[in-house]
């Protein structure tokens, strides 16, 4: 590995003394965003505190229609310039009741900032702030967008608005981070490639005339029917499918009559489709609908597939991976790096990749040597000494963007 050349190693050093003198300003933004979640779309209050510090810090601000904005931080220094980057946070809270007992815990009712969006928020906000320092300084050689987006937690997202908005415009890549309670504080995982995966809603409906329990044979046997979706879709799409690209169909809801002695007439069953390759996400939609339709033919029930498309894998690119890889060292040194595994949750940065080159990383969250948690938990707990982490390690990679991309 090769060490950091003086000129990164001092401006690391400079953005960690920066970001030392946010730190106690940045908790208390976060607590403040955290006793107080808003739902997808509805982040107005949290959109309005954001564009307040950034304002007073005498950047200009772009509201989106509804919820959301965007800021650019212009680079000063001379010579050559190095084309935007984006850094992107997410705004909103999942609709959860807080059970974690923080001092600043959700003071709204059934809402709760389980995924650590307000930490997205504040790090995005604090290497904000010290990006506007360094391009004073004359010592920022790329221009810096900011995009506080609204709406992750909804298919098929608020990185659509976004991009619909013009918020990629001029911009050759983005990055961003995403907590991750399972690396210790400290600590930045990334991975080449698929990191998150693609998810859509998929509902299927069964339709007969229904009928008497005592006599299935008058009637389309529409619970049977049911059962056989649930148990033999899913394992038909991994014989069809190149098992490599991580498809996955799991059912969550089921609802089907009310009677015990009464056939129903329609029925249907709710679940999720996932799959870690780009290629193989488009082929499972059309062939999970062929699929039910062969697997509920022989029961003489009508069947219909549904299928609400939602987002595609986060697909890092190589180069911004390696790009990140070599801030994280510089920022936190060289231990802090891990690789991360990949996951099936579904998230919108995912759009951004369809459009420009860029990468997710995750960000460590959990005390060393504490509890583990897992995401969307009522009772999770993110430690906030990762906030001042984030802050070095984006403002890191934005600030050598123009110098070294």
């Amino acid at each position: 590995m090769v060490s950091p050349s003086p000129a990164a190693a001092a401006l690391a050093e400079r953005v960690r003394a920066r970001a030392a003198d946010l730190n106690d300003e940045l908790v208390a933004f976060r607590r403040d965003l955290h006793a107080h979640p808003e739902l997808s779309r509805a982040e107005h209050r949290t959109t309005d505190r954001v564009a307040t510090r950034l304002e007073a810090a005498g950047l200009t601000v772009r509201r989106l229609e509804g919820t959301g904005l965007i800021c650019d931080i212009r680079a000063r220094a001379e010579g050559p310039s190095g084309g935007m980057v984006a850094l992107r946070a997410d705004l909103d809270a999942l609709p959860l009741r807080e059970v974690s007992g923080l001092g600043f815990a959700s003071t709204v009712r059934g809402v709760a900032h389980a995924c650590g969006h307000d930490m997205h928020t504040t790090v995005v906000l604090g290497a904000g702030l010290v990006l506007a320092d360094l391009a004073t300084q004359g010592d920022l050689h790329s221009d810096v967008r900011l995009i506080f987006q609204p709406a992750e937690e909804v298919q098929p997202g608020g990185a659509l608005d976004v991009m619909r908005a013009g918020g990629l415009e001029g911009v050759e890549a983005i990055f961003a981070l995403h907590c991750d309670p399972k690396f210790d504080v400290g600590q930045v995982g990334t991975r080449i490639g698929p990191i998150t995966s693609a998810s859509d809603t998929v509902t299927v409906t069964l339709t007969s005339t229904g009928g008497h329990t005592s006599r299935p044979h008058l009637a389309g046997d529409l619970v049977a029917a049911l059962g056989h979706v649930i148990t033999a879709v899913p394992a038909m799409l991994t014989r069809r499918i190149d098992p490599r690209s991580g498809v996955n169909l799991t059912w969550g809801a089921v609802r089907a009559g009310n009677a015990p002695n009464a056939i129903p007439s329609v029925g249907s069953v709710t679940g999720t489709l996932r799959c870690l390759d780009a290629g193989a996400w488009a082929y499972a939609q059309e062939l999970l609908v062929d699929v039910a339709k062969q697997v509920v033919a022989p029961t003489g029930v009508e069947v219909d597939v549904q299928i609400v498309r939602g987002v595609p894998p986060v697909d890092n690119d190589e180069k911004s991976v390696r790009f990140l890889d070599e801030s994280a060292r510089t920022a936190l040194g060289p231990d802090s790096l891990q690789l991360t595994e990949q996951s099936l949750g579904g998230e919108d940065f995912a759009w951004y990749l369809t459009e420009i080159k860029g990468a997710m990383a995750r960000l460590g969250t959990r005390t060393p040597g504490g509890r583990t948690y897992d995401l969307h938990r009522p009772d999770v707990i993110f430690d906030e000494d990762a906030i001042g982490v984030g802050v070095r390690f984006l403002t890191q990679a934005a600030a050598r963007a123009g110098r070294e991309r």
